[in-house]
């Protein structure tokens, strides 16, 4: 039999479950019981928002991003050629 999932509420002695379900009445089943998690799960937006502000890196990340992330030369401060003298 392939698994279902059904939101139900146990009110201390049995399981109300929220909607119709398809099943056979009079059959025993196995119940798997998860408490359902009241907090919704975050989505990317809100992990962004939460995170502002708190990473740190050098003061030229923003400008020198690829060197950082790909390891290309450093370009210098406002694209002009860094110099190594």
């Amino acid at each position: 039999m392939e698994t279902i999932t059904v939101k139900a509420t146990y009110d201390g002695s049995s399981f109300k479950i929220h909607g119709p379900v398809d099943l056979e009445p009079n059959t025993e089943y196995i119940l798997t019981v998860e408490k359902e998690d009241s907090k919704k799960p975050e989505n990317a937006l809100e992990v962004l928002r939460k995170n502002i502000g708190s990473i740190s890196g050098p003061a030229d990340w923003s400008e020198e991003h690829d060197h950082y992330i790909h390891g290309t030369p450093k370009r210098g401060i406002n694209g002009k050629t860094a110099s190594f003298s």
